[in-house]
């Protein structure tokens, strides 16, 4: 006999596997009846178990039930009972088919429950699937009482709240990891407080809109945000500080308050400009990312300086509506800072974040000039001072010559010392009369080449710009000290001659010093149009490692800076004038060669980022036919690493340019050999126009992918085609 398998249709394997169910329930099993509750029991805990091993199995698999159906077993007994009809055993025929059946009907039904529950089985799997596709990544999760926030479900979230706690965070950020027990704790507080408090956190490294959304700049930030506006917060990092600000903005009458910064207009700005004493503004561009940056600084100190007696005013102007205000006062970037004295402007040379800008501001609402009554205050400054002693001398405080002196000082306020006088005694020690300016070295750096004092008298003729003049010619010695404090400022112009050895004033080294200064002094009247200096060998020992001169062997060694970063050393001699004069004059007819520190020059720089190297920086970058778009990097730096792959694609994006270069530099290894390209961090990214190259142009605010510099280099390349290739 054929036995053929059966199959079945799903609704009709269902119907029947739930009948099977009921039938077993019905009949019980071998070892007695269940109740319905235990067989459900039962029935759930053998699904949940074996769920996993039936999934494995093919749905095409057969139980052992569909192989002999119901029909065909009947047909069995009939042949069995006439067989055995004829041989008196017809009791026990019956009794074996009744066992006979029982069994087949417990077989059937035991398969048909398999068989339900591996369909009811399918039913839950596929409800788990849609559960699954129905998260659309909107939910928001619970981490130990503080909520979990991304860019899918922060507005979402946020919007029918009147206040909210939020702290941008990075994982591996060790101040963010200190304070997630405490952010805990404030946000158990908060939940339990009146009115509740929700407390979230956002993972600003993933949810990088929402990171640049809120201008999160370091880790962790804490943000407030009343009816979706961010409240700013600067203080405290402690459960009872945030706390208490959180519950006072999140009462119902809590309003902002008034910037403490004043908006100038062209309708108003002449007239709060003109009228205060003094008053810094700030002209900004509302797209601008580092004004935004700026902007809590800036208010903050406004609050601050707001306070004082008098008060310091800060105030702003949108340059972008403010057009006609911005080009009076020739504003070419963002943010412009500039202070105003009674409607004259000065620069702004100060720091860009609140204290520093209260520091500064509270030094600038001071007189630009110490007056001095006693002749032994400026005996004082000449024999112990070690930078040049400017003094004015006036008849009065109404002297018209003071106004002029006063408004130089106030241009050159950041990198002089400014004095003046009324007294008889002191004009008579200076050999000045009133309305003299005298500029005094002092004793240290006196010497017989060049004469011990310089003076201008101010005249009515005598503007402020050559009275600045004046100090800026005569504040060196002929041989000064330069020192890490007055580089900046005093050591700029270039070519500089610099003269390495153990230089120390005090009592005990002050000869030694001064013979070695006295040679170099030799040299240095012969060459007027060259500083100069002296500097100590351990304060510079990196400079002089730059020169290949840290381990020279030698007790004095030289260095010559020249134009546009290049830098030049003396071979390790024994020091004496003449080997000096020699060196400075093979150096002016330019037989001395450059340094430069360099990696060697790749052999294949095909790829769509250019490698530059210190020895090929002026024949790529300064490249006059080409515009070129340089950034210079550390290899350690994770910003630079992370720019790469961007970087790249703009490389590719540009590669059929001919008049563009794409190009790169590990500042690190190779010297940048212009001024102009100042790296003070990483990555710094500069354009080189082909009609401009020592007025680079940096790359600051935008963001840092291809759009980014695509919109950058559109609007400064001199020679970009309007074709290029997409990526």
């Amino acid at each position: 006999m054929t036995l053929r398998l059966t199959g079945r249709s799903a609704n009709g394997g269902r119907e029947r596997a739930r009948f099977g169910l009921e039938w077993r329930r019905l009949i019980g099993g071998a070892g007695g009846q269940r109740t319905n509750e235990d067989a459900a029991s039962q029935t759930s805990s053998r699904r949940a178990a074996a769920s996993t091993s039936r999934r494995r199995q093919s749905r095409s698999s057969v139980s052992v039930c569909s192989i002999i159906p119901t029909p065909v077993f009947i047909i069995i007994i009939i042949i069995f009972i006439r067989t055995v009809s004829g041989r008196n055993m017809r009791g026990t025929a019956l009794l074996v088919v009744v066992l006979l059946g029982v069994a087949h009907f417990a077989s059937v039904a035991k398969c048909d429950e398999n068989s339900a529950e591996e369909l009811l089985d399918e039913e839950d799997d596929g409800a788990d699937d849609e559960d699954d596709e129905g998260d659309d990544g909107t939910e928001v999760k619970d981490e130990n009482g503080v909520l979990v926030l991304t860019d899918r479900n922060f507005d979402t979230f946020v919007e029918d709240k009147d206040t909210v706690l939020v702290e941008f965070y990075a994982p591996w950020c060790g101040h963010c990891k200190q304070f997630a027990p405490e952010y805990e704790k404030i946000a158990k507080t908060l939940q339990e407080g009146e009115p509740p408090v929700p407390v979230a956190k956002v993972d600003a490294t993933k949810e990088s809109s929402l990171g640049s959304r809120f201008e999160v700049s370091g880790y962790p930030t804490i943000k407030i945000l009343k009816k979706g506006q961010p409240v700013a917060y600067d203080g405290d990092r402690t459960e009872q500080a945030i706390v208490a600000r959180v519950q006072e903005v999140a009462q119902p009458d809590w309003e902002p308050p008034p910037e403490a910064t004043l908006v100038l207009t062209k309708d108003n700005f002449d007239e709060v400009v003109n009228g205060a004493d003094i008053i810094l503004v700030e002209f900004y561009a509302p797209w601008c990312g580092h004004c935004k940056r700026l902007a809590p600084e800036y208010e903050n100190a406004a609050k601050e300086l707001s306070t004082r007696t008098p008060p310091i005013l800060l105030a702003k102007v949108d340059a972008t509506v403010e057009t006609d205000i911005a080009s009076r006062f020739e504003v070419s970037g963002y943010p412009t800072l500039k202070i105003f004295r009674k409607g004259k402007a000065f620069e702004y040379n100060g720091p860009r974040e609140k204290f520093g800008i209260v520091d500064y501001m509270s030094d600038q609402a001071g007189p630009p000039s110490k007056q001095i009554q006693t002749l032994k205050q400026v005996q004082e400054l000449i024999k112990d001072g070690d930078d040049s002693v400017i003094v004015g001398v006036f008849a009065d405080e109404q002297d018209a010559a003071l106004e002029v002196y006063l408004d130089a000082c106030n241009t050159l306020r950041d990198d002089y010392k400014f004095l003046h006088t009324f007294s008889a005694e002191v004009a008579t020690f200076l050999k000045a009369s009133p309305g003299a300016v005298v500029m005094l070295q002092p004793e240290k750096f006196r010497s017989k080449h060049e004469p011990a004092s310089h003076s201008l008298t101010i005249k009515d003729s005598t503007s402020s710009s050559e009275l600045q003049d004046f100090f800026k010619k005569h504040v060196l010695p002929l041989v000064g000290h330069r020192k890490q404090s007055n580089d900046a400022k005093r050591y700029t112009n270039r070519p500089l001659v610099v003269v390495y050895y153990g230089v120390d004033f005090s009592f005990d080294y002050r000869v030694a010093t001064q013979f070695w200064r006295s040679k170099v002094l030799e040299v240095a009247k012969d060459f007027p149009e060259y500083t100069f200096a002296i500097a100590d060998e351990e304060d510079y020992s990196d400079e002089l490692k730059s020169l290949g001169l840290s381990d020279s062997g030698e007790e004095v060694n030289v260095g010559i800076f020249g134009e546009g970063g290049k830098k030049y050393a003396m071979e390790p001699e024994e020091f004496d004038s003449d080997v000096l004069r020699e060196f400075v004059k093979a150096f002016k007819k330019g037989k001395v060669k450059p340094l430069v520190k360099s990696q060697p020059i790749p052999k294949n720089n095909k790829g769509p980022v250019k490698v530059v190297v210190g020895k090929t920086f002026d024949d790529i970058v300064m490249d006059t036919k080409k515009d070129v778009l340089i950034e210079f990097y550390a290899p350690w730096c994770g910003h630079c690493k992370k720019l790469e792959p961007e970087y790249v694609a703009l490389g590719k994006k540009y590669k059929n340019e001919k008049n563009l270069v794409i190009a790169k530099m590990d500042a690190t290894a190779n010297d940048v050999p212009h001024d102009s390209y100042k790296v003070e961090g990483f990555p710094t990214i500069y354009f080189a126009p082909s009609n401009s190259k020592h007025k680079p142009v940096k790359f600051e605010g935008g963001q840092r992918d291809v759009e980014g510099f695509s919109k950058f280099l559109d609007e400064h390349a001199t020679k970009l085609s309007h074709t290029r290739d997409e990526l």
